[in-house]
């Protein structure tokens, strides 16, 4: 079952992985440090537990702060299935679309959704149903173009063909 890890507001990029770890270049080490100065972090260890195919769903201005490119490839290799926010930093957001890691702008919507909610995200559609409460969000669906390049598996992917 995929589990919802939710963030408040204004998580900047030296949450989402930390700068004095930018020096490692190994993906799969980086991603071991994800969220790990995150005041939820003090809970619950989230790169130890988070599995594959989980959410990430927070407030507004997720990924604010520097532009590295690195807080959305620790996410995505930590096997995030999707983002979920209020809203996303701009350049944040690019850089996910550019590593091919789906996300979901929906406004004030996103408070519905909890720690521990179980969903099941239908991009294409634009439907987040909240299996637990028996709720379905309606939102915008992922841009056509932008799905395929996350099915791509990032930019690069896309414009080499290999989708």
């Amino acid at each position: 079952m995929s589990k919802v890890w939710r963030y408040g507001d204004h998580v900047d990029t030296d949450v989402i992985i930390p700068a004095r770890y930018l020096n490692i270049s190994d993906p799969q080490e980086l991603a071991e440090h994800a969220m790990e100065d995150s005041k939820e972090n003090l809970q619950v260890n989230f790169a130890a537990t988070v599995q594959p195919g989980d959410y990430v769903v927070a407030g507004k201005n997720f990924g604010c702060g520097s532009s590295r490119e690195h807080a959305p490839l620790v996410l995505k290799v930590k096997g995030i299935k999707c983002l979920i926010a209020d809203s996303f930093a701009r350049i944040f957001y690019r850089n996910a679309i550019n590593i091919g890691l789906p996300m979901l702008e929906i406004g004030p919507e996103v408070e519905k959704i909890e720690a521990g909610d179980e969903l099941d995200v239908d991009l294409a559609k634009g439907t987040i149903r909240i299996i637990n409460k028996g709720l379905t969000i309606q939102t915008k669906p992922l841009p056509e173009f932008i799905q395929k390049i996350a099915d791509a598996g990032g930019l690069i992917n896309y414009v080499k063909g290999e989708h």
